[in-house]
């Protein structure tokens, strides 16, 4: 028998005035734990609350070794432990009262640039200022697209001033921001935006099978500044693939969980994922390598799918993280046939494995121009390279940007044909670099390998009631 939890609806008006009343109050502890910065959270609950404040974290690029989340009912209740890229405690003060800052504005109106002026330090947000145009490209992958793209965008006058792109199962997804060329500032002029959009739809239209679709979509800046549909540009390249369908096909590890020994050995480059029914909720459980931003990847994809974190637990045991969760849909069901969970697999599997690229890292940086984008994918496509994944941004008078690269069939890199990028960039490639996986916890694999063998969720119920005195000391 399906499983429903009915829940009260609340006026939007009596929302707001709940929020005003319990504005989040967000601690950031030195004290408690001698490795890690914990952050905790206690606020009145709000559907996407947890993503928000994962996003913020994430986007100054902390390393979130472990957290413990709670949010049944009209409250929740998180913790954060948290570090810099290097393994350091936060002791920035600067840094410190940003992310208070951050956290509380997540619920009201975003961060603004005040907020980010006061920080000592560049908030790496995955979207750029609305001094520019984005345009949204999807569809079937090939080498040498991006290469295509920047290139006709070159020729017709846009300078590219950001751009990321991603690709998984032979789909590519791309947030381009332009700006005008000639005249500077964002491209709003109706004309001009409908010829950007007719040289990018014949691109990607090129070499079509039957069957294919591709999108290009244009955001533009409306007159107050404010652009229409702005969105977090990783989240929107998640739902980007997702409208893709590129989680079809996206199977998850044979040797479900305890049972895959390789995975605990660090030798399995598989991910598991586990559902199961457990006390009115759908206990998701995820295992695989350790990465960066892990957990905004799937938390991502959660709230892509209308799913509602009620209680969670994640962390990293060596170079091998598990995160669980204790979800239902928003409309308060749990997940009752295969053929949802599967779905759900299937979706967690396509999140996590969007961004972990395969291949040579090249980090470029170098003097701003014109047609820079064009010229740096040119010079990969012509030596036989192909783009997996790229991030591009221009700084004032400086373009930084990472660029991963295999050979055209997704293979390692000859190492002739990367010295040649090297050499025809001349001193824009700071690094050359192969990706190896990273490892976020610092504890022995050996002595983590038997506590791995319990469920978390066997152990949450405990670690709820401690978050519970923590959250109350605050």
């Amino acid at each position: 028998m399906m499983e429903i939890a009915y829940q009260p609806r609340i006026d939007s008006e009596i929302e707001s005035l709940v929020e005003r009343i319990n504005p989040p109050r967000v601690c950031v502890d030195n004290d408690s734990d001698p490795e890690c910065t914990l952050i905790k959270v206690d606020s009145a609950n709000k559907y996407g609350i947890l993503l928000d404040m994962v996003q913020v974290l994430a986007d100054l690029d902390l390393v979130i070794s472990k957290c413990y989340i709670s949010s049944d009912g009209e409250w929740f209740m998180d913790v954060f432990h948290v570090t810099d890229q290097l393994g350091n405690k936060l002791t920035d003060r600067s840094l410190i009262l940003y992310i208070q800052q951050a956290i509380c504005s997540s619920r009201t109106g975003g961060i603004t640039k005040e907020m980010q002026s006061n920080l000592k330090r560049e908030v790496q947000q995955r979207h750029v200022s609305t001094e520019h145009t984005a345009f949204e490209i999807t569809g079937i992958n090939r080498p040498g697209l991006l290469s295509e793209i920047s290139a006709v965008l070159s020729d017709i006058g846009c300078h590219v001033t950001a751009a990321v792109a991603w690709t998984h199962h032979e789909r590519a997804a791309m947030v381009i921001y332009l700006e005008d060329g000639f005249n500077g500032g964002p491209i709003i002029d109706p004309i001009r935006t409908a010829q950007v959009k007719d040289h990018l739809d014949t691109v990607m239209e090129a070499h079509h099978r039957v069957g294919d679709v591709s999108h290009v979509v244009v955001r533009v800046v409306e007159a107050k500044g404010a652009p229409v549909g702005w969105a977090h540009t990783e989240r929107r390249l998640h739902e980007l693939m997702y409208g893709e369908g590129d989680y079809d096909n996206c199977f998850d590890c044979d040797c479900f969980g305890d049972r895959c020994d390789a995975l605990w050995r660090g030798r399995c480059e598989r991910i598991h994922v586990t559902i199961e029914a457990c006390n009115g909720y759908s206990m998701v459980n995820v295992k695989c390598r350790d990465r960066p931003k892990l957990l905004f990847d799937t938390v991502c994809a959660l709230k892509e799918l209308q799913f509602v974190v009620f209680h969670a637990v994640a962390g990293a045991k060596g170079s091998t993280a598990e995160q669980e969760y204790f979800i239902r849909k928003k409309n308060g069901c749990t997940l009752e046939t295969e053929v949802q969970r599967e779905r759900l697999r299937h979706c967690l599997v396509a999140a996590i494995s969007r961004r972990a690229s395969q291949g040579l890292k090249l980090e470029i940086r170098t003097e701003n121009k014109m047609g820079l984008l064009s010229d740096v994918t040119r010079v990969v496509r012509e030596n036989g390279l192909s783009i997996t994944r790229a991030e591009m941004c221009t700084q004032g008078e400086i373009a930084v940007g990472s660029f991963y690269v295999t050979d055209v069939n997704g293979g390692e890199t000859d190492p002739n044909a990367v010295e040649a990028v090297v050499r025809e960039l001349g001193g824009a490639v700071v690094s050359a670099v192969g990706m190896m996986p990273t490892r976020m916890g610092s504890t022995s694999d050996s002595v983590e390998q038997n506590k791995a063998k319990s469920s978390i969720g066997r152990l949450f119920w405990s670690k709820l009631e401690r978050l519970s005195t923590s959250i109350r000391s605050l």
